[in-house]
């Protein structure tokens, strides 16, 4: 589903029949929270612009979105009764835009995991196949675009939550430069590295919703004053003589012979209309600590962030009989075995006596790494890597964050787009074993343009703009 798709002559029929069909997949996807009630949007319609970019389009927002008078959970049993006063700031932007919030999909519990298995409301399964996984965090949002409910689904990316999905689910997915898109009013996971993003199933819609969605908010101190370009007037396909870094540890580590065939024949094509095509390699042992030092700090920046999660300031409430016990009760009932652990790394990772050994030398490693993939596009355009290193797996044979050789760089190479906060994008790329798989593209800081250009070009050479995928039911 495209925005060129939307019937702007009957704009309630259209937004109707997108969340009777969420509905319908509902039993099969699980990829909704919560269905909005979208008369008022309907109504205030009326009195806007048919010529807004997004007027009439049914869009989907992760769930860790908050939403006036409309309950936002982050998949968590925790905010299960939580019903925010104050919309964020993308949810205005897209109100202002002519866009219908839909519904609120699922996610991993409070954005951490990468399987969409620990939402409270159950797992997401992958519209291509349901026995499969989703991928995630923002894996609800993935799926409702693959599976042609929406053209644009909002989703947010710590580590590779928004790509990792795109990848899986055969569509688009942006992390655009950190502070391009207002994090005010997404509930946060590790803050300095949180981004706002987005699913699409073409590079043309990409285009209209970062030009929507980006631009300074004062209520965000890390957004940023960057002008917002018109990247949908700037787009064009033009390969020749752009330099395109293969980083070569990554390819090298994965294993699946299909997954490595299809990501060179899309090279050649590049190299075929004119691009510049070149390996580097980057420091092996830096990229095998990626997965620890993510680890490290965003459990840490997490366990701080949700502090106030305690039954007691805020989120739902077990009784006890004193102040403590209700929090020891609340957050014990609240949160999944694996939020818990979680919190404990990271508050491990905060006692006074462990700082400088664990979380300011994850920092540091940090900066190493940010300094490796700066070296790299000083002299490249973008960088160009295989997005996964399997098709989307069953859940029984999913990995989550396993600090195990053989995953460590094939895996989690996409973290680095976090870390440094450079614009980072997941296009589909074809198929292996009937199941998507795609490409990801690294570009410098603000430079996304750049990326939607070798996206369109990427677009035209596999011929899967504006796929989606008829569930099986």
């Amino acid at each position: 589903m495209e925005l060129s798709s939307i019937n702007k002559n009957n704009i309630r029929e259209t937004v109707l029949q997108a969340i009777k069909k969420a509905k319908a997949l509902q039993p099969a996807l699980n990829a909704v929270v919560t269905f909005v009630d979208v008369e008022e949007q309907l109504q205030k319609l009326e009195m806007m612009d048919p010529q807004l970019p997004l007027y009439g389009v049914p869009v989907v927002l992760k769930d860790n979105v908050n939403t006036k008078g409309i309950l936002t959970t982050a998949s968590s049993r925790m905010l299960s009764n939580y019903i925010p006063v104050y919309d964020a700031h993308i949810v205005e932007k897209l109100k202002d835009a002519g866009a219908i919030i839909i519904a609120k999909a699922s996610m991993d519990e409070l954005g951490m995991g990468g399987t969409n298995l620990s939402a409270y409301t159950g797992p997401v399964n992958n519209p291509y196949d349901t026995t499969r996984i989703s991928g995630g965090s923002s894996g609800g949002s993935a799926v409702l675009t693959a599976a042609g409910v929406t053209p644009i689904a909002i989703g947010t990316d710590t580590g590779d939550s928004i790509r990792k999905p795109a990848a899986y689910n055969g569509v688009i997915g942006m992390k655009p430069t950190y502070g391009r898109i207002s994090r005010y009013g997404i509930i946060p996971y590790a803050s300095s590295l949180d981004h706002v993003g987005y699913f699409s199933t073409s590079i043309e819609d990409a285009c209209v919703a970062l030009s929507v969605l980006a631009g300074r908010d004062d209520r965000d101190m890390t957004s940023s004053y960057e002008a917002v370009p018109n990247y949908l007037q700037s787009l064009n396909s033009d390969m020749q003589g752009k330099r395109i870094a293969i980083i070569d540890n990554v390819q090298n580590a994965i294993t699946d012979s299909k997954i490595k065939e299809n990501f060179n024949t899309l090279i050649e094509q590049m190299k075929q209309r004119g691009a510049i095509v070149e390996s580097v390699h980057l420091n092996e042992d830096l990229l095998s600590v990626i997965l620890p030092t993510y680890y490290i700090l965003a459990n840490a920046e997490a366990t701080a962030n949700h502090s106030n999660l305690d039954g007691i300031r805020f989120g739902m409430r077990e009784d006890g009989d004193s102040v403590e016990e209700v929090m020891i009760h609340s957050r014990t009932k609240g949160f999944s075995t694996n939020i818990r652990k979680r919190f404990v790394v990271g508050s491990y990772s905060l006692f006074v006596e462990n700082q400088d050994k664990l979380f300011r030398k994850a920092q540091k490693v940090r900066r190493l790494l940010v300094d490796e993939v700066k070296h790299v596009l000083d002299t490249y355009d973008a960088t160009i890597v295989s997005a996964t290193g399997s098709i989307a797996p069953h859940p029984q044979d999913s990995i989550d964050e396993q600090l195990s050789s053989e995953y460590l760089i094939a895996e989690n190479h996409m973290i680095l787009g976090n870390f440094s906060g450079y614009p980072s994008m997941t296009i589909p790329s074809g198929f292996v074993d009937d199941m998507p798989v795609g490409i990801n593209l690294m570009a410098k800081p603000f430079d996304e343009q750049t990326l939607f250009n070798l996206g369109k070009a990427i677009q035209e050479e596999t011929g899967l703009k504006g796929k989606t995928v008829e569930v099986k039911l």
